[in-house]
């Protein structure tokens, strides 16, 4: 399974990005995906995830309210629409299929990998 993400660039505090993680297989059409993030110098980080169908998302604190997850119905799709962005939101953003229909905060519950794409937010 491969993992293409896109979608990043730079944009300025308050503003908004939307990234679009396309699997090119329909093994991931069962299985969780998610979104991770790692900034310069920091670890990688859970940012969120949703269940198979759609049903069951979670976020983490950081970005609750602000990034909601999406993804096609039955389809290898999801997306990260992210609003009011905050300078710490600078990071390279990776999304993942997990290994379950429902994925979870650690990295460990995913299986495949995106390269990532960059998300640069100026103050």
């Amino acid at each position: 399974v491969q993992l293409q993400a896109s979608g990043g660039g730079m944009v300025q505090a308050g503003g908004s990005l939307r990234l679009s993680c396309a699997a090119s297989r329909r093994t991931s059409s069962n299985n969780a995906m998610g979104w991770f993030r790692q900034a310069p110098g920091k670890e990688r980080e859970f940012v969120a995830t949703i269940s198979w169908n759609g049903r069951y998302t979670s976020y983490a604190d950081s970005v609750k309210g602000r990034f909601t997850i999406s993804r096609e119905y039955a389809g290898n799709t999801v997306y990260l629409q992210m609003n009011s962005l905050k300078p710490e939101d600078t990071a390279v953003y990776y999304c993942a299929v997990a290994r379950q229909a429902v994925g979870g905060t650690g990295a460990d519950r995913y299986q495949y990998w995106g390269q990532g794409t960059l998300v640069t937010v100026s103050s």
